[in-house]
């Protein structure tokens, strides 16, 4: 895994920790972990994050 990859929390997380999802974009990857437990990641395509973050909304 890349050291150069910039992890940003979900807004929905709080300040307090504990649960946060963070997400980090690269060039045709979008990478997906949870704060307490960074490893191991979930890699998906840009497509896929798109279509799943539109079916949220």
């Amino acid at each position: 895994m890349s050291t150069a990859l910039q992890w940003f929390k979900s807004t929905y997380s709080s300040s307090e920790g504990g649960q946060c999802v963070e997400v980090a974009e690269e060039t045709g990857a979008i990478h997906i972990r949870d704060s307490k437990h960074p490893e191991p990641t979930l890699r998906v395509t840009p497509t896929t994050w798109t279509a799943f973050t539109t079916a949220l909304k």
